[in-house]
This record gives C-alpha cells, sequence and structure tokens, in this order.
C-alpha cells in the first residue's frame, strides 16, 4: 500500500489551466490554497495569528472548493464563518463569493469560544478568513513605514544605529526584522515558538536566532555601532524578555510587539512553554484567561515604564492595551502608549493609501517583475511608492504565489488596476492578477482602541463605515466581499475584498468601479471627520474618478455645516 495523502498538504495551483468555470472561481480558488500553503498550522486550518482559520473544518474546505469548481458565472457562493452555506443565482456582474465571520452578539472571548465549541463559527483574522493572505510580508509595508515615520519624526530621517526589541515571529510579527533592517537598523524580536522562529529565518525574514538575552544584546549593540542592518530573533517570551532588559539597563530605541495578545488563549504567558500551554488550554480554559491577562499587563507595564523613560513605544495593533484593561489594568495605564495608526499612520489613510496587493495567479515570478516594472513607470513621481518597490524588490521573498504589497492610494489603484488588465488581455502577463488588501485600510475598518482610536471628530465607535465599504463593494462588483467582527473581541468590525483582472471586458467593469470605491470611502470617512489632508485629495481626485461628494466639506465651500441646519 502506499503512503496515504496527508490531507493538509495544500499548494496554490499556477499556470493556465481552469479547473472552475471561470477565472473569477478559480483566481478564489488559489487564493484559498495559497492561504493553505503558507499556514502556520495547515492540518488545523489555521492561517495565522494563533486561530485564525480559512475554513470551519474538513469537511467544509472540502465542500467550499468543489462548490467554486461548479460555480455559474451568475451564481454566488454564501459562506458563514468558514461553512458553504448556499449558492444563489445572481447575475454575472454579482460577487462570486460573499461571506460574514465572527459577527457575534455581545462577544466575550468565553463566548466565542463556547460557539466555536460548538462548531458555529471560526475566528476570522484579518486575511485568514477571506482567504486573502499572502505570507509574511502581508503587513511589512506597514511596519516599514511606521518605522519610518518614527526615523523622521524621532532620529532625524536616519535609523541606522537603532535599535528595535519587539516580540511576535508568527505570520505577521515576522515581518518585523526584515522591515526594520530594510531601514538599515536592528532589531531583536522575541518569540516561544522555535518552530515559528526557524520558519522565519528559512525564508528570510531575519538573519540569526539566538537563545541567549545577553548575547543577542551584545550583537545588537555591536551591529548598532557599526551602523549595520541585522535581524535577530531571540528565543524567549515577551514580558521576560522585556523585565530582561529593563533590570539589565538595555535602552533600545524603540519598542513594540505583535504576539498574538488579541487572543488571550493564543498568546503565551511567562513561564509556560509552547507545549506548556497547549495543555493548559485544554485542562483549564479559565485558568489559562487568568495567567495571560496577568502577563499581558505585567508586559505592558514595563512598556510603559521604557515610554516614561522616552523609549518610543507603541502598540502595533495587537490589542495588548485593550486586553491588559480588559484583565483589569488600570484604563490610564493600559492606555498610556499610543497605537500605531493614531501615531504614525493615519494621515496615509486620508489620502486613501493603505496594504493594497496583487497576486499572480499563473505563479511565476516573472509576472511579479513585470508588475514592479510597472509600478515604477506608472508613479515614477511617487517616491513612497517607488522607493518601496525598489526595497521590496531586493528584500521581500516570495511565499507562495508571487505577491506584492503596496501602499498605493485612491486613484493610483484603479489606474494600476486597469493597465494590469491590459496586460492580462495581451499575453503580456503569463495569467491573471488577483487585487486585494488587508482589511486594515483606508475606509475597511473600525475599532476604537486601534484603526478608528482618536479619531478627529470623535467618530471612534461608529461602524457604519466598514459596512458601507461592503455595501459599495458588492455594488461596484467586487468578486469577493466578507464582513467580519473580530479582532478585538466585540469591538472591531472589518471588510475583506478581492477582485480579479482576468483581462476581460467584464474585469475592465468591476475594476473600473470597485477599486474606486473601496478606498474612496476611506478618503470620505477621514473628509467626513474634518482630517485636511483627506479633504485635500478629495478634490484633487474625486472628480477625475467620478465621485461626487457633500459640497460643504470641500476645501472651496461657499457654505459650511450650519447651512445646512436652514
Amino acid at each position: 500500500m502506499g503512503k496515504p495523502e496527508i490531507l493538509y498538504s495544500v499548494r496554490a495551483m499556477g499556470g493556465n489551466n481552469l479547473r472552475c468555470k471561470g477565472w473569477k472561481q478559480e483566481g478564489i480558488l488559489r487564493m484559498l490554497e495559497n492561504n493553505m500553503e503558507n499556514a502556520e498550522h495547515p492540518e488545523e486550518l489555521v492561517i495565522y495569528g494563533g486561530i485564525g482559520k480559512c475554513a470551519r473544518n474538513w469537511e467544509s474546505y472540502h465542500a467550499i472548493v468543489k462548490s467554486l469548481q461548479e460555480l455559474e458565472n451568475d451564481e454566488t457562493l454564501v459562506v458563514q464563518s468558514g461553512m458553504p452555506v448556499a449558492v444563489f443565482r445572481t447575475n454575472t456582474l454579482a460577487p462570486r463569493v460573499v461571506m460574514a465571520t465572527t459577527n457575534i452578539m455581545k462577544a466575550t472571548w468565553p463566548v466565542f469560544y463556547d460557539l466555536q465549541d460548538k462548531n458555529l463559527t471560526i475566528y476570522a483574522q484579518y486575511t485568514a478568513a477571506p482567504w486573502e493572505y499572502i505570507g509574511t510580508q502581508g503587513v511589512i509595508q506597514g511596519t516599514f513605514q511606521t518605522l519610518v515615520a518614527i526615523r523622521d519624526q524621532k532620529f532625524g530621517g536616519d535609523m541606522r544605529g537603532r535599535i528595535l526589541l519587539t516580540a511576535g515571529m508568527g505570520g505577521m510579527g515576522g515581518n518585523q526584522p526584515r522591515a526594520m533592517t530594510m531601514l538599515g537598523g536592528v532589531c531583536i524580536c522575541a518569540d516561544v515558538d522555535e518552530k515559528v522562529v526557524k520558519h522565519r529565518l528559512e525564508v528570510g525574514y531575519c538573519d540569526v536566532i539566538v537563545h541567549d538575552f545577553d548575547e543577542a544584546v551584545r550583537m545588537a549593540k555591536e551591529a548598532a555601532a557599526e551602523k549595520r542592518p541585522l535581524g535577530i530573533a531571540l528565543m524567549g517570551n515577551a514580558a521576560e524578555v522585556l523585565r530582561k532588559a529593563r533590570d539589565t539597563g538595555f535602552a533600545p530605541d524603540i519598542i513594540t510587539d505583535m504576539t498574538p495578545a488579541h487572543d488571550p488563549l493564543s498568546y503565551i504567558p511567562e513561564g509556560l512553554t509552547v507545549e506548556e500551554a497547549r495543555e493548559l488550554r485544554k485542562a483549564d480554559r479559565d485558568e489559562y484567561f487568568r495567567r495571560a491577562g496577568a502577563s499581558m499587563i505585567e508586559q505592558l507595564s514595563i512598556m510603559n515604564e521604557f515610554y516614561d523613560r522616552g523609549v518610543q513605544v507603541f502598540e502595533y495593533g495587537n490589542s495588548l492595551r485593550k486586553e491588559s484593561r480588559d484583565a483589569g489594568m488600570p484604563v490610564d495605564e493600559a492606555m498610556k502608549i499610543p497605537g500605531f495608526v493614531a501615531a504614525y499612520i493615519r494621515p496615509l489613510f486620508c489620502e486613501g493609501r493603505g496594504p493594497f496587493r496583487w497576486i499572480c495567479l499563473s505563479r511565476d515570478p516573472q509576472d511579479l517583475a513585470r508588475l514592479d516594472d510597472l509600478v515604477e513607470e506608472m508613479f515614477a513621481d511617487d517616491e513612497l511608492v517607488t522607493g518601496w518597490i525598489r526595497l521590496a524588490r531586493k528584500h521581500i521573498p516570495i511565499e507562495g504565489l508571487p505577491a506584492r504589497i503596496c501602499y498605493l492610494g485612491f486613484g493610483q489603484r484603479k489606474a494600476f488596476g486597469m493597465r494590469v488588465n491590459e496586460l492580462v488581455r495581451s499575453g503580456e502577463l503569463k495569467g491573471p492578477v488577483a487585487f486585494s488588501r488587508d482589511n486594515l485600510d483606508s475606509g475597511s475598518i473600525v475599532n476604537p482602541t486601534f484603526e478608528s482610536e482618536r479619531m478627529k471628530d470623535g467618530s471612534d465607535l461608529i461602524s457604519d463605515w466598514p459596512y458601507l465599504n461592503a455595501l459599495l463593494n458588492v455594488a461596484a462588483g467586487a468578486d469577493l466581499v466578507a464582513i467580519q467582527e473580530n479582532y478585538s473581541m466585540g469591538e472591531a468590525v472589518h471588510t475583506g475584498v478581492t477582485m480579479i483582472a482576468d483581462g476581460s471586458d467584464e474585469a475592465d467593469v468591476r475594476l473600473a468601479a470597485c477599486l474606486t470605491t473601496d478606498s474612496g470611502i476611506g478618503v470620505v470617512r477621514h473628509a467626513q471627520a474634518g482630517y485636511d489632508i483627506a479633504r485635500k485629495a478629495a478634490s484633487e481626485r474625486f472628480a477625475k474618478d467620478g465621485v461626487q461628494v457633500p459640497l460643504w466639506w470641500t476645501p472651496t465651500a461657499t457654505f459650511g455645516p450650519d447651512d445646512l441646519k436652514r
């Protein structure tokens, strides 16, 4: 008898062979397969972030694959928290897939885990459930641009000789050492999971693995003194490493964290190994919650101490502050350090910029190279974009399907997407291209302790915007639209979207509309909130792309909000 097939050995298909009845369905299927190829724990359908899954269970996974292969070009597959529940006949311009995941009333972590135990839901994460994960590079430009802002604001425009101390080498956090070294700096990134750390070294996101704190600090200081970039993965628990840094007098320039603190059961408390944590989760969930909360409070308390000493300390979107607050830390202490969006990234969101991605469904690296060339040709006057592409070509490895992340803004996305569709149509590219983005984008998310924190007009809690984003993208003919409520369990709503450039006239229509609505609503959101950058972007771009706005908030308005009351 031959060796039995391993169910979780999934590789994204390349080439031009269609298994489905159209490239929309085929492209979405390849995105799902790409998720699995890059998954942290594929045998459990966990893509990244502790428990972020792409399907409810293996039965659902295979049913999704079968449904996509059989889906007609005028039908829409409906997916509820990772389970395919229906196929409706809609129309050719409707999305081929719509999904909703982890949307739970009165959500808390115990409520979620009880529902998951009953096989009623899964944890969506950002791009796991909607099949848009592209490997470790998925957030690397966000890290890069955050560090650029810190460099320019605090270090005179030069990151060489600076040291970042952080933690989390998983599917998102593993990008941090490479992002720092791309700027010429040094990074020490701690993690307790040796399997995860070794994988990041293998794929090229760090330079060396160290098991001793003092050795890591010595190497970091040497590299910093020589102004030599170095990415160090340190085996160790985040809270314990920070305590050692404080107690030994080690003073990094920047401190943050990308452990999976958003989910207390994925976060590993100090004093536990990976295996011990796994056993405690099974044996006593309540005790695990307690220990995780206590460890997070300790970790954040030490980060606050460094912040008070003038170190650049911020939360990098993993809800460490919120979870510490919920575990009993006083609110003023829990929320002392800033979140990175409010502190560094929001001006980019105001322009409709954000973590836009493209994925080469042909699996041919030459397609990716051609698209990199195209970006440099089309946006030669935008140094943020072209400078990033030059660095990305040099430093970011391909994982699974060749893909790129790039902070293209409103107007740029549409122009680029339309040109890419032409290249697919002409055969210059070997196959179709999928467009997506992180759910953490200009207009697709609300989270009052993260992305929508400290909005200028106080609209931190308003969740209308991501719902409007999803509705607009359905109206515009996106190929996949997802609505999710998770991350800071019960406190975040966000959306995912995928569009396929297959060279068809239909794709021209879909891309022109959706690449306008998706980031356009982000500009509207920030303009409504009173950000001058957004209002300027709207005044310069909206008319060109067929977007009309209420007159009262445009820079050239002749009347104001008071006139609307008359």
